[in-house]
């Protein structure tokens, strides 16, 4: 099976599970306090939809299901999933039913603490489940952690990073006096905010002040070379058949020794010397100068203490060279620490991790505000490349655990036409004794509704000139 429908299947499973146990969390509530729902859909069925239980083929194999008051089904657009709960404005827009009098089974009929619990019943669940996900991860698989202290070959740091006193080699061991325990992205974020950073160098500990505004994250994450990045000898993990590293000889193991006359220590070097070739490309060039600078002279050896080839390789078109590098993880494998977790040590484990990943989110946020934060907004495109390309369900638990720790933060955000939207109305009356009227919760939906689809909107744009260009 292809990259694509793997990741294709990955998402749809983590959609429709999230879906399901967020809509039922409202379900269960309404349920709780007698109050009618009319509909439990998974995506939305505007116009129509795949499949419902109120279908007359499903009617005639299964007459007692139809005959509940309940309709279950599937819709065509997996943008979401509702339930309709009778006698509340949502995004199905039935203010007939507003205009009936008051029933007993509906919405509004009920005090403000049973509504509350209604609405909150999806982003109660999303959280849950993500905890409890987080800790059947570490139960079934533990946990794997770098020391940040055993990379003793340090990290490379590009222009960005030496401007605010960061020197290659160097390794970050404390931000703001408390260490910094392990390697992993979560540095970046410790960095970005951190006022002093303390890093090993040259066997001593050195003190770094850090710009009194910090440091941007998404211009630490977007620059090439990184921010940092862990020094890693230029030894390759494999080579493409029929590449053009393949055709000089080029063999799994061999370290890369020097290019275009410039020694090569770390990838970083490799990066550094290969981006600046793309950038003169990415200028522009004629057809001379572009089959020149495909010519790369290199220096390699195939296996230590041999004699090191000295050759000239001609990129493909791609100018690419066909190589697989080794990976830090696969260099440092022997300096990783396995940590076990029983059932019930799991769950606080699991408790703590979730909440520090919550926690990371919800600062992230600030940067969405920005032009570049606006243009890393994305849609199914861009959740879908979350998961691999192979089928893993370690990775395809842990990232469900986030969607759904995301989804119960935007959820609960105090927006019309969302969960906390809702939820904020109903505070508003729990203190005022006097519920909105039904005419300002109208437009409040309308307005919310706006809100959703306009970043859907720039969410499916992005997605698109991505894959464009």
């Amino acid at each position: 099976m292809s990259p694509f429908w793997i990741k294709t299947l990955q998402l749809l499973l983590c959609f429709a599970l999230l879906i399901i146990l967020h809509e039922g969390g409202h379900f269960f509530f309404a349920k709780l306090f007698g109050i009618r729902v009319e509909k439990f859909f998974m995506f939305f069925d505007y116009k129509f939809h795949l499949f419902s239980t109120k279908d007359k083929w499903f009617k005639r194999l299964f007459p007692k299901i139809s005959q509940n008051e309940t309709e279950y089904g599937i819709g065509w657009i997996p943008l979401g999933g509702y339930v309709k709960i009778s006698g509340m404005i949502d995004e199905s827009m039935d203010l007939e039913q507003m205009k009936q009098p008051v029933q007993p089974w509906e919405f509004r009929s009920k005090s403000v603490w049973q509504r509350f619990l209604v609405m909150v019943g999806g982003v109660l669940v999303n959280f849950l489940l993500a905890l409890f996900i987080y800790a059947m991860i570490l139960f079934a698989w533990g946990r794997d952690s770098l020391p940040i202290r055993s990379i003793d070959h340090g990290f490379s740091y590009n222009e960005m990073a030496e401007a605010v006193g960061f020197r290659d080699g160097d390794i970050p061991v404390a931000a703001d006096g408390l260490p910094i325990e392990t390697w992993d992205a979560t540095v970046y974020r410790i960095i970005s905010e951190a006022k002093t950073i303390t890093v090993l160098r040259d066997g001593g500990e050195v003190l770094l002040t850090m710009p009194s505004e910090g440091l941007n994250l998404l211009d630490m994450l977007d620059t090439d070379p990184r921010f940092l990045s862990v020094n890693v000898p230029a030894r390759v993990d494999s080579v493409l058949p029929e590449s053009p590293a393949a055709l000089v000889g080029m063999k799994k193991g061999a370290r890369i020794l020097e290019i275009d006359g410039k020694p090569v220590d770390w990838w970083s070097d490799f990066d550094a010397i290969m981006g600046r070739k793309a950038d003169i490309l990415a200028v522009g060039c004629s057809h001379e100068d572009s089959l020149r600078l495909r010519s790369l002279p290199i220096v390699f050896s195939n296996e230590e203490g041999t004699t090191p080839d000295t050759v000239v390789i001609q990129l493909d078109e791609n100018y690419m060279l066909g190589i697989v590098k080794q990976p830090y993880q696969l260099f440092y494998k022997e300096a990783y620490v396995h940590h076990d977790y029983g059932f019930f040590a799991s769950i606080p484990a699991g408790i703590t991790y979730g909440w520090e990943t919550l926690k990371g989110y919800v600062s992230d946020l600030k940067y969405v505000f920005s032009k570049k934060g606006a243009q890393s907004v994305g849609s199914f495109g861009t959740i879908g490349n979350l998961f691999p390309a192979v089928w893993d369900w370690a990775s395809f638990w842990n990232i469900t655990a986030f969607i759904s720790l995301m989804l119960a933060f935007m959820n609960i955000l105090p927006i019309p036409g969302l969960d906390g939207g809702h939820i904020f109305f109903l505070l508003v009356e729990a203190v005022t004794r006097r519920p909105p009227s039904e005419k300002f919760m109208e437009r409040a939906q309308y307005v919310g509704m706006i809100l959703i689809l306009a970043l859907m909107a720039l969410a499916i744009f992005n997605d698109v000139v991505k894959f464009l260009f």
